[in-house]
């Protein structure tokens, strides 16, 4: 059992693990520390959002917090408005309210039990592992931990290679969306020709929230394939049963080329409704993904990941009609093709996108990057991560998607997995893939807490 635990990063896998740890019987009083980044704790990016145009893309109803308590969410907003449904999707800013009232329970639970949290409010600049225990540095200050756990959620974003150093010194590429988000009343006058890079669910917040606030700006949305994900149903469906005799295939031939083949028979049997062939493999993911070798690996992240978040990761029904109307509209147009160059011309900036051996030149007065959840520890300005690599205390994945772990969150060292250093959420993506949403996240913190209470 490790006592005293060290937990950094101040989002909903850093609130979900806190309140795993504090909920449980455990023989002996714990000593957790919180570094929360500064903030408010609990709702990180993902949550900290105040607009009700930015909804969850998942159902009430999956989004508790507890793998042991399916209903927390639905039963925490059905107190304040009983007509609440499990099958509705709901303002994202909603969740970091329950998130919040969670804490705070567990927090009151913990001290109950005799149990001691100290909530650091700031960033960890640098840990020192060992076999006895992690030293955990911030400032000038530093403190000793059993163990610890990276729960850091996205890393810092990082400009596209094709971005010139002019054009990101001219105050007209934006790299965070959210800050910019927070920031919307600094810009005057209003830009009126935006251009957005990325089509993921991050764009489609972005386009939904400025349109609203600058009615006379148009917007074109540029990404390789040209399409933003596709929508859930207004009705909630029902999984094409566990999947197992689909996924005993995949693992049969766990090649990327076979799986498509499998994917595209499985949906014909259902008919021409894709989305619960696809709902049925959501729990298998990680095993599926440690079938397959680093070859496929990399396969699929060249050729197929696009397509499969398009469909894995949905908006909400109402969220897509917008993105139509706006579409229809004439304010929102799509483009297709990579980002070649982005400089400065003049009082705006210039874009060459290239697609099928054509190139097409955009103008633009604000250029936003939504690229989605980047997680490549090899190329990120984050100070812990620098410094834990900069030491050889963990590996980067080499695909980008994190650090390298087994399946229990261990990071791996020079070979071996540390006894006790962890990680939970988006950094585990290289090993379980499907690691940033709620259902995953809440899974990955029962397990680590029977891992850091039973060893």
């Amino acid at each position: 059992m490790f006592r005293r635990v060290a937990i950094i990063g101040g989002g909903a896998a850093a609130a979900t693990l806190l309140s795993e740890l504090l909920e449980r019987a455990s023989p002996q009083p714990l000593h957790l520390d919180w570094f929360t980044g500064g903030g408010t704790p609990a709702r990180g990016v993902a949550y900290g959002t105040t607009s009700e145009r930015h909804l969850l893309n998942v159902r009430a109803a999956s989004m508790s917090m507890f793998a042991g308590r399916p209903r927390g969410f639905l039963d925490f907003v059905q107190r304040d408005d009983p007509a609440i449904a499990g099958t509705d999707f709901l303002p994202r800013r909603r969740y970091g309210d329950y998130l919040e009232a969670e804490v705070a329970r567990a927090l009151q639970h913990g001290k109950v039990h005799g149990h001691h949290v100290n909530i650091v409010p700031f960033a960890v600049d640098a840990l020192v592992p060992e076999a006895g225990g992690v030293t955990v540095i911030h400032g000038e200050e530093s403190h000793r931990a059993d163990a610890a756990v990276l729960a850091l959620g996205a890393l810092p974003p990082q400009p596209l290679a094709a971005v010139g150093a002019d054009a990101l010194a001219s105050g007209r590429y934006e790299v965070d969306p959210w800050r910019l988000l927070a920031q919307l009343d600094e810009l005057q006058p209003p830009p009126r020709k935006v251009v957005i890079i990325g089509l993921g669910l991050t764009a489609v917040d972005v386009v939904l929230e400025l349109s609203a606030c600058w009615p006379q700006a148009a917007f074109i949305a540029v990404s390789r394939h040209g399409h933003f994900p596709e929508a859930h149903l207004h009705a909630a469906g029902t999984p094409a049963g566990d999947g197992a005799e689909l996924v005993e295939a995949m693992r049969d031939a766990p090649e990327i080329r076979r799986w498509m083949h499998l994917l595209r028979e499985a949906i014909a049997q259902e008919g021409t409704e894709w989305r619960p062939v696809v709902d049925s493999l959501r729990p298998h993911l990680p095993g599926l993904w440690a079938e397959l070798s680093a070859e496929q690996r990399a396969r699929f992240m060249r050729h197929a990941r696009w397509a499969w978040e398009r469909v894995r990761h949905r908006m909400p029904p109402l969220v897509g009609e917008a993105i139509a109307a706006l579409e229809q509209q004439g304010r929102l147009q799509r483009r297709r093709g990579r980002v070649h160059a982005v400089d400065v011309a003049g009082d705006s900036l210039q874009l060459s996108i290239r697609h099928a051996g054509a190139t097409e030149v955009l103008d633009a007065d604000l250029v936003i990057q939504t690229v989605g959840l980047d997680t490549d520890v090899r190329r990120s300005n984050h100070r812990l991560v620098s410094q834990l690599l900069t030491n050889a205390h963990i590996v980067p994945d080499p695909l980008g998607l994190g650090v390298a772990a087994n399946q229990e969150g261990r990071l791996q060292h020079d070979g071996e997995h540390w006894p006790n250093l962890f990680a939970i959420g988006s950094l585990l993506r290289g090993t379980l893939w499907e690691s940033t949403a709620m259902p995953e996240i809440r899974q990955q913190a029962r397990n680590l807490a029977d891992r850091l209470l039973g060893d």
